[in-house]
């Protein structure tokens, strides 16, 4: 097969860090917070500031608090999960790898006896399961497997236990109903391309209220820690953070935010992820090797999972699939086409293409014929 000529204007596919919003350039986090104490009146301004366009632009609801926390998206998971758990019963769920280190977590370090409802890659528990009176943890989007819950209609609203969501791959992209949701998390370096190493912890007035009301067994971290005398460290979420951020990645994330408010807020995102996916959609219906690896309506519009149905692959053992993915996309990098898009290394042997809204929906499209290219070209090795 010939390779094709046209290229991707931003080959850049990862899963996390993502690419970065179009247009962006360093130039864009010139700010006089850079080199600033976030104790500053100036950087205090501006973590405010991050935090309020947040709660604009995801439409976050005024009964929810909104804070910085150190640790990406798996230190905000963690500090709702040393806080609140412990309290009642917990159930986790889990349909690939963050899931899964959420029931370690559970077990390992918290020393619980969670329920555990468990499914393989590319599908999802079945969710009349889940017991309400439990307190529940989730990730709403299985970044590793490609799978969302298709809804929140499982959550029932005369709950007894809170619901810790991880929202990391979903935020911005995926409608998350804040009424159903106690406990949120992400981290900005997913569908906003934001730089990593920050995540955002938000707490609805269930969860505040446990909080405010509930003592863990366990030590608690210096990072994790919510209280202050004994309640709600509110000052957290006014962007006073339990340690010192970067106030370049915090101008980073604003660059963002702002970018999202001029396409026109939160639907305006989700239609450029969908717009994404619908783009592989429509090469995978008319390509023979290739499938999803999650059907609708549980495949994400983020983080989305191909893999290898062509035989001559597919009857290989998993450690010759793995090897053949590893040689597919050395080829398509060494072209320049695509960068990280081999599945994750714990998920079956595939391929995983963001099409989170950074991402331009002709770059998609450009992509593709380097696919099939890649393929057709380790292929002919076997």
């Amino acid at each position: 097969m010939e390779q094709p000529t046209r290229r991707p204007a931003q080959p850049s596919f990862s899963s996390g860090p993502c690419a970065k919003r179009p247009g962006w350039s360093p130039a864009c986090l010139s700010s006089p917070t850079l080199g600033r104490s976030h104790r500053s009146s100036i950087g205090k301004a501006r973590l405010k500031e991050a935090i309020d366009k947040t709660r604009a632009v995801l439409e976050v609801p005024a009964s929810h608090l909104i804070g910085i926390v150190p640790a990406s998206d798996t230190g905000a998971v963690e500090i709702a999960m040393w806080n609140l758990l412990g309290a009642r019963p917990v159930t986790t769920l889990a349909w690939e790898s963050f899931g899964l280190d959420w029931v370690k977590d559970a077990v390992d370090e918290l020393s619980l006896s969670p329920t555990v409802l468990q499914a393989d890659y590319g599908d999802i528990p079945d969710l009349t399961k889940v017991d309400q009176g439990h307190d529940i943890v989730f990730t709403w989007n299985g970044t590793t497997s490609g799978v969302r819950v298709p809804h929140a209609d499982w959550i029932s609203d005369d709950r007894e236990g809170l619901t810790i969501c991880d929202a990391t791959s979903a935020a911005f992209a995926q409608d998350l109903p804040w009424e159903k949701l106690d406990v949120v998390t992400y981290s900005w370096q997913k569908v906003l391309g934001g730089e990593a190493q920050h995540g955002i912890l938000i707490l609805g007035p269930r969860a505040i209220e446990r909080i405010n009301s509930y003592q863990p067994e366990w030590p608690l971290p210096k990072i994790f820690r919510l209280k202050k005398k004994g309640q709600l460290n509110e000052g957290i979420f006014r962007g006073e953070t339990i340690n010192t951020p970067s106030m370049l990645c915090v101008e980073d994330y604003i660059d963002a935010l702002e970018w999202a408010e001029s396409l026109g807020g939160l639907s305006a995102l989700k239609a450029r992820a969908d717009a994404n996916l619908e783009a592989l959609e429509s090469w995978v219906g008319r390509t023979g090797w290739v499938d999803f690896l999650a059907e609708k309506p549980i495949r994400s519009n983020t983080s989305v999972c191909l893999k290898v149905t062509d035989q001559r692959v597919a009857a290989l053992p998993a450690e010759e699939q793995q090897a053949f993915i590893k040689r597919m996309t050395k080829r398509l990098a060494d072209a320049e086409a695509a960068y990280d898009i081999a599945g994750y290394r714990a998920a079956p042997p595939g391929l995983r293409i963001w099409c989170g809204a950074t991402v331009e929906t002709a770059d998609i499209e450009a992509l593709t014929p380097w696919l099939d290219w890649a393929f057709a070209a380790e292929a002919e090795t076997l």
